[in-house]
């Protein structure tokens, strides 16, 4: 009332104008000084007087919790069993819940078999698009992908060098915990141990083993195909024209012809099936 609000405000003004050169008097110009390590000192908690940071000569510490551009977890790259394996199993889920969609996530298949295997062939995000929001992040169920603090990304091309791949965002496990140590701590604790659990199974045996056990699977499916092989070889081939082949009425369309016509070309089908299938031993 009657300016004391005002009063207060500039009376506060004032004292952190006062206290700011008196700090910087009291610690001398050793806080700008390169060859001394002053970073408790410009950024602890009570620290005082002007709080310039001298960028990029000096940089601010990222909390944990800071957002960047996500990046994918791989295994580390001297991992004795699993080598850079990704975490990932594009499961499709953080590129469904992004908001701006500038995730693009091509699924890995077997060459052999052709069946989908639980690991991305490509990843892209568009870092321009992206918004930074760690939804990606919050909703994926394998920890897969994470938030980095890497925020000095600007570059001249924007085509090349702001869409990136999974070569660009893979990242060791062992970079995570150093970037967020308690966090990465935290979520190792709920997993039981630092070992993902999809992958706890085969990290629990030894490389030789695992070798082992490749090598064995390896020599039963060729000797599966080699039996295939040979019973293909031992019985004749079923030929279509087993059977009566019932030729249609000229000049007429299936729907068109008689009822007789369409119950033999039926009767004759159907003893086909049966020749093919005596011939295949299914009986």
């Amino acid at each position: 009332m009657n300016g004391q609000g005002l009063l207060k405000g500039m009376l506060l003004t004032l004292r952190h104008f006062v206290e700011s050169y008196a700090d910087d008097i009291k610690y001398g110009f050793k806080k700008f000084s390169p060859d001394v390590d002053n970073f408790e000192t410009r950024q602890g908690t009570q620290t005082r007087g002007v709080f310039t940071v001298q960028y990029p000569d000096e940089k601010l510490a990222m909390p944990e919790r800071f957002r960047f551009v996500p990046f994918l977890v791989v295994e580390d790259w001297d991992d004795e069993l699993n080598p850079g394996k990704d975490w990932c199993t594009s499961c499709g889920i953080c590129a469904k819940v992004c908001p701006p969609q500038c995730i693009w996530i091509v699924r890995g298949d077997d060459p052999v078999t052709g069946r989908p295997i639980p690991e991305p062939e490509a990843f892209f995000i568009d870092i321009d698009i992206c918004m930074n929001c760690g939804f990606c992040a919050e909703y994926c169920p394998f920890d897969a992908i994470k938030m980095d603090h890497d925020y000095e990304l600007a570059s001249y091309d924007r085509t090349t060098n702001h869409v990136f791949d999974k070569e660009k965002l893979s990242k060791e496990q062992r970079y995570w915990k150093n970037l967020a140590p308690t966090r990465a701590a935290e979520e190792a604790d709920v997993r039981g141990g630092w070992e993902h659990k999809n992958f706890k199974k085969s990290w629990n045996t030894t490389k030789e083993q695992a070798q082992s056990a490749q090598a064995e699977k390896d020599t039963k499916r060729d000797e599966v195909r080699a039996r295939k092989a040979a019973a293909a070889d031992e019985k004749p081939a079923a030929s279509v024209s087993d059977g009566p082949i019932i030729v249609g009425q000229p000049g007429k369309a299936p729907w068109e012809e008689s009822e007789e016509i369409r119950e033999k070309r039926r009767l004759g089908a159907l003893q086909r099936k049966a020749i093919r299938a005596a011939k295949r031993g299914d009986g």
